[in-house]
């Protein structure tokens, strides 16, 4: 056999090439002539992990991580075959240790990455997976661009990588280091087209491949981010992130059968891993299943006590209510030195809802102002820009402009746009459409404001965006090309109905956008009275955007520019938004049910005036809330939290003289 030394060669070769059955019984083989040998050991484990014997590789791994605790290479090994059974933590805490002792272990930084993606921390997921590709590169001009890209100097990183790439235009380390820089930089278009390129080139690079799938989804084309992990898990089977990735995207189709279960089979591998098990119980909460969403939520809690969202997730349902023992526990969290900042604001909001249902209101306002501090911390959210932008859509989108008499657009009446801004009763309108024979509700999907983005073609925050004044330099062909393009992103999420609701409360900005493209679709603005709109948001944590909501001035303004806004639309296109005031709604509610379906064309029927009991999934906060007939407590709520809401009435100004008290 020669010496021990060409043997371990050799079936290090047989490993690197994928022939782990070979090197196996090879190193069997070894085992017999050299026992106790502490690398065939870990060769052993390495063999037997890639062949799916998870429990023997730990069997292999485990005494020798212990017995040689500086080994990086050992705990490496037993921190992957640790992830590929379930036992996440132990697979963590082995995998950061095995990073500490090198920093080279590329497989060790990726199974961190999906570890962190499983438990939603997407910037330290991408943060491992960036360090998996420094580790793996060797020129010094992409390492220097990577210690560039950390610095922040994303331009000269850029510029490193751009250069390097015009004299070695194949290597897919650099390819996909320069689609890095583009995710950082937002520009989701380019770096998918570089990952796109990684992978013909390098067909089994499969983080380039995951990186590619969560960019897919990230620009909303779905099905093709599921064929990327189709592919993925047949090329790793093991692959718990996989699961996640693909329950994510389903639930982004409206698959929710799909998504359950996918985290349900997630679960038999790893029973009450807390984030999964959290998310299990949004789906869950979506598809109306509030008794097993609440308990998927009380497990999450169970097994991780810190949890916050958990928690919060509880209050969302807005129908749900905590007990004394749950309220103290929520106390004795935010007490800790060492709880992080998004538990913390979760708590917050959590701790504020549950004292506001026992009447405890101006603790509640404590709890609440404290969650929204952290929050408008966190987000950067900057009014001043955001009145700036109004302004610029007002001045742009004039009259003049809209009546050039030009035909234009795609004539198809399919979409009903619910605009305004959110906790606005938005998802009551929609619910009330949707129960209508020919109408579909959707979500609130994000197309129009994706092609306004991309209209403006900012690239950088420091940028001027180009948008609205680039509608004036449209053709006929272009806008109409935009309309149709709208259909077709929009087409994923509908059946066979011939008109469904889109209710991104944002594209109350975009109203001149939608009329020039699509000119026959219905355009609804969901109002509701100034102080409790803006209360209600100000209660409310949102899973993502709407950051302008974080803090009482910030939401006043906000409201104040929607305001004029809606009003510069009445003026320049008379009659093409129909206006619901949640009031009217709530008092005279088959009078304002009728002006709404007679707004869309659509016959009335009785099932709307019934939408509770709609089936359909909602995946808003208001999911619970819509599930029940309409009530009319909630247009007061505010006045419990009066005496706290002067920065809110004075941000909030003359809008106030239109709705008297």
């Amino acid at each position: 056999m020669g010496t021990l030394d060409q043997a371990l060669n050799h079936a290090r070769e047989l490993l690197k090439h994928g022939k782990y059955a070979l090197a196996l019984e090879q190193l069997e083989e070894i085992a017999k002539i050299f026992p106790g040998v502490r690398d065939v050991v870990v060769l052993k484990g390495i063999a037997k992990r890639q062949l799916g014997q998870h429990v023997e590789a730990l069997a292999l791994l485990l005494p020798i991580a212990a017995q040689f605790p500086t080994l990086a290479i050992a705990h490496q090994e037993l921190g992957l075959a640790l992830l590929a059974t379930g036992r996440i933590p132990e697979s963590r805490e082995a995998l950061e240790r095995a990073v500490a002792l090198d920093k080279r272990l590329s497989k060790s930084w990726n199974g961190l990455g999906d570890i962190c993606a499983i438990e939603g921390r997407e910037e330290e997921s991408q943060r491992a997976y960036r360090n998996q590709l420094i580790s793996l590169v060797k020129h010094p001009l992409i390492i220097q661009a990577f210690e560039l890209f950390e610095q922040g100097r994303l331009g000269a990183a850029e510029g490193i990588c751009r250069d390097f790439l015009t004299r070695f235009p194949t290597d897919v380390n650099a390819i996909r280091l320069l689609a890095e820089i583009g995710l950082q930089l937002g520009r989701f278009i380019d770096a998918s087209k570089l990952l796109e390129r990684c992978l013909e080139l390098a067909p089994d690079y499969h983080l380039a491949r995951n990186r590619y799938a969560s960019v897919l989804g990230k620009l909303h084309r779905f099905p093709a981010a599921l064929r990327e992990i189709a592919l993925l898990e047949k090329a790793e089977p093991d692959n718990l992130a996989h699961i996640v990735l693909a329950a994510s995207i389903l639930v982004n189709v409206g698959d929710y059968d799909g998504a359950i279960g996918r985290y349900e089979r997630f679960l038999a591998r790893v029973p009450g891993h807390p984030h999964v098990m959290m998310n299990l119980g949004h789906v869950l909460k979506t598809v109306g299943r509030q008794d097993e969403s609440v308990a998927a939520y009380r497990r999450a809690i169970l097994a991780k006590p810190t949890l916050g969202e958990a928690y919060w997730s509880l209050a969302n349902l807005k129908t749900f209510r905590f007990d004394s023992g749950e309220i103290s526990a929520m106390r004795l969290h935010l007490e800790k030195k060492e709880l992080d900042a998004g538990d913390c604001f979760h708590f917050c909001f959590a701790l504020a809802k549950a004292l506001e249902d026992t009447g405890q209101y101006d603790e509640a306002f404590e709890f609440y102002a404290a969650g929204n501090e952290i929050k408008a911390k966190l987000s950067g959210y900057d009014a001043d820009e955001n009145h700036a932008r109004i302004e610029q859509i007002r001045t742009q989108c004039t009259g003049d402009f809209f009546q050039s008499g030009r035909t234009r657009g795609n004539p198809a009446p399919d979409p009903i746009f619910i605009v305004g801004l959110p906790r606005s009763g938005s998802t009551l309108l929609e619910q009330i459409l949707a129960s209508q024979s020919l109408v579909e509700g959707t979500m609130e999907l994000p197309y129009i404001g994706q092609l306004a983005q991309r209209l403006g073609g900012k690239q950088r925050k420091s940028e001027q965006s180009r948008y609205p004044q680039v509608l004036r330099d449209l053709t006929d062909a272009e806008v109409t090309a935009l309309g149709q393009e709208y259909l077709d992103a929009a087409q994923i999420h509908r059946s066979s109905l011939p008109f469904f609701v889109d209710k991104m409360p944002n594209n109350f900005a975009h109203v001149g956008l939608i009329h020039m493209i699509l000119p026959n679709a219905k355009i609804i603005d969901a109002r509701r009275h100034p102080m409790a709109c803006c209360f209600s948001c100000f209660k409310q944590l949102f899973g993502a955007g709407q950051v302008f909501t974080y803090g009482l001035e910030n939401i006043g303004r906000y409201y104040r520019d929607y305001l004029s806004l809606m009003d510069h639309w009445d003026t320049v296109l008379p009659g093409r938004v129909l206006h619901v005031e949640y009031d009217e709604l709530v008092v005279n509610f088959e009078m304002q049910v009728r002006r709404v379906l007679d707004f869309c064309g659509l016959q009335f029927e009785a099932a709307c005036l019934e939408f509770y009991s709609s089936k359909r999934a909602v995946r808003t906060a208001s999911s619970e809330q819509v599930r029940q007939p309409i009530y009319r407590e909630a247009t007061e709520q505010w006045r419990h939290f009066e005496a706290h809401l002067d920065p809110l009435k004075a941000a909030l100004g003359p809008v106030l003289e239109r709705y008297p008290n």
